[in-house]
């Protein structure tokens, strides 16, 4: 410790005593204190300080005096000095992005202020600097240049920053950081991030738990400052700092982004403009927040793209009486409202599952590859706690689907307020879920509920997120909590999406449709083993009602209007099961006979 400065601690300390004994201290003037050394520092300070700001001013004197050496030493340089000036003024304005110039009007400024500079000091070095009028000329340009920039927005945003960062050790000190030190600091349109060193022993853990504090210290708004881990380095972190909102506003859906499910889903924008994009083809995904977090827009986002791709068929259950399914009904190939409905639709499924594998065996492949002559199969459940309360038989079916779904391209896409062990129905669903969207939840262990055991202390914080929209986003491509927001597609956009891709929607494969046949003839045999059988009259009896049946099909299909009618009323019709409804059709579909007017709704062609 310098002598100064134990001075200094043995007069307050001193201070400190003579207040206690009731005794005011006295102020000594002594004139061996140098005031000029004082000046001088207190002066650097200051212009180092606010270097930025008398930028112009030091720039506008380091020209003058290049002017005064130039005419002194170099007279007849002053072409050399045009040409050079006129190159660095074209480089500028064709090249400034290299050297962070992004604007066009960045660079254009540039190239004037070299311009001017150049010329002045050509013109100096002919003539004398203070020949009339160029000091005035000097000066009143300078001015004139500099309000530009003293005006530019990045300019001053990184000065602010720089003083901010300046103070990082007492920031760090003050929020249990001590040690960590700043890297490198850099300021985008939304805000500024810096790379952080973190002292031994410190963890990313240990930055995100006092993110509130850190808040606080860099007088920032509330939820503006984001951790990310730096993959390389466990001792480096990135601090970023929101200062204008990048997702304020709403991000209009700019149509399908994919038109094969083994492409990924662009499902909205990161904070720093990049799309978030994730793959479903054989992944399961679960969907949470609470009403009004924006779950319902993630899905419609989800239903959009997939309604593109003509290697997918969609089923949907929505025990709301499909409420939010029910305006892409024209593109789902199933839709199940009930609880009975669902069952029948999940049983359905994993027949299709079995049906699939068993093909897959026979001709010694692993996977199912989708096109459009071998579609995959997306059942996609709204809120699946009423599955759970509602249809258990239905949630026994989805904990078959999420084990052994994936190879056969049969995937889950579950969407829930809040996924608890209970709501997911005690199952393997929610543990198999690959990609994981947590809109906004109210508490912060539904984060955990949701993104997976330990995410919370990991950063991802989707109890902090602010507006409807905003989430989060957990897959094998996204391990590091970074915030989006997904695309709005409102009512009017489901309905132009829905009828502009309905007629192009996949028909299911010839081994799917034997699977549900062979389901079918399964399902009937118990009932019939109940019959009483009294030779060939039982025989003749059960022919007759699947005679009947068959009649009163094709029936509603030669009756049926321009409109075609539907499934339900063809089940009310005939008496028979969706699947045997379902058989039937896609039969007289290949034989001509029927044709599907528009998702689920059907009738008999013309030439019939």
């Amino acid at each position: 410790m310098s002598r100064h400065r134990v001075s200094r601690h043995r007069l307050r300390r001193n201070a400190r005593r003579m207040r206690r004994d009731g005794i005011e201290p006295m102020m000594v003037l002594s004139d061996d204190l140098e005031f000029a050394p004082i000046a001088l520092v207190v002066i650097a300070r200051t212009t180092w300080r606010y270097r930025s700001e008398l930028a112009p001013f030091t720039v506008a004197l380091l020209t003058f005096v290049g002017g005064m050496i130039l005419h002194t030493h170099h007279p007849t340089w002053w072409p050399i000095v045009l040409i050079l000036t006129a190159a660095i003024a074209w480089a500028l304005a064709f090249f400034g992005r290299w050297v962070n110039l992004t604007r066009p009007i960045e660079r254009g400024y540039a190239a004037a202020t070299v311009l001017l500079i150049g010329g002045w000091t050509a013109t100096a070095a002919a003539i004398d600097p203070f020949t009339p009028p160029l000091p005035a000329a000097l000066g009143i340009g300078g001015v004139i240049t500099a309000i530009p920039w003293w005006a530019h927005r990045r300019r001053r945003a990184r000065v602010r920053v720089e003083r901010t960062l300046t103070a990082w050790p007492e920031i760090a000190q003050a929020v249990g950081l001590t040690g960590s030190r700043i890297q490198s600091a850099i300021v985008d349109l939304w805000g500024y991030r810096a790379r952080i060193a973190l002292a031994r022993g410190q963890t990313v853990e240990d930055a995100v738990a006092k993110l509130p504090a850190l808040e606080s210290a860099l007088g920032a708004r509330r939820g503006a400052a984001r951790i990310q881990p730096i993959p390389e380095r466990a001792n480096r972190l990135e601090l970023r700092v929101i200062e204008t909102d990048p997702h304020s506003d709403a991000i209009t859906w700019p149509g399908p982004s994919i038109t094969s499910i083994s492409q990924p889903i662009k499902l909205g924008l990161f904070e720093d403009g990049s799309p978030v994009r994730v793959s479903l083809l054989r992944r399961h995904a679960l969907v949470g927040g609470v009403a009004g977090g924006g779950k319902s827009g993630g899905v419609n986002v989800i239903m959009g793209d997939l309604s593109a791709c003509p290697d997918a068929i969609i089923w949907g259950i929505d025990l709301k009486r499909g409420m939010e399914l029910l305006p892409w009904a024209s593109c789902l190939d199933r839709l199940a409202t009930t609880p009975q409905e669902a069952e029948a639709l999940m049983a359905d499924a994993v027949a299709i599952l079995d049906g699939r594998a068993d093909a897959l065996a026979q001709r010694g492949q692993r996977v199912w590859n989708p096109g459009p002559d071998a579609p995959a199969l997306v059942v996609l459940i709204d809120e699946y706690a009423e599955l759970v309360d509602e249809a258990p038989g239905a949630v026994r079916h989805a904990d078959s689907i999420a084990r052994r779904g994936r190879a056969v391209a049969v995937t889950l896409v579950a969407a829930t307020q809040r996924p608890s062990q209970r709501a997911m129905g005690q199952g393997a669903v929610r543990s198999q879920m690959d990609v994981r969207l947590s809109f906004r939840v109210r508490e912060r262990r539904d984060v955990d509920l949701i993104l997976g055991q330990g995410m919370l202390k990991s950063g991802w914080h989707s109890h902090t997120l602010d507006a409807p929209g905003k989430f989060l986003i957990s897959a094998p491509e996204h391990d590091i909590p970074r915030r989006a927001r997904t695309y709005l597609l409102d009512d009017d956009g489901v309905q132009r999406t829905a009828a502009r891709h309905a007629p192009n929607r996949p028909p299911l494969d010839p081994v799917s449709v034997t699977a549900l046949e062979t389901a079918a003839q399964a399902a009937e045999k118990p009932s019939q083993a109940t019959e009483p059988v009294t030779g060939p009259q039982g025989k003749h009896a059960r022919q007759d009602s699947a005679d009947s049946a068959e009649n009163a099909l094709w029936s509603s299909l030669s009756d049926a209007s321009e409109d075609g009618v539907s499934i339900d009323d063809l089940m009310r019709t005939t008496g028979m099961g969706r699947s045997w409804i379902y058989y039937r059709l896609q039969e007289h579909a290949r034989a001509d006979r029927a044709t599907q007017v528009s998702r689920g709704r059907w009738r008999a062609t013309s030439d019939s």
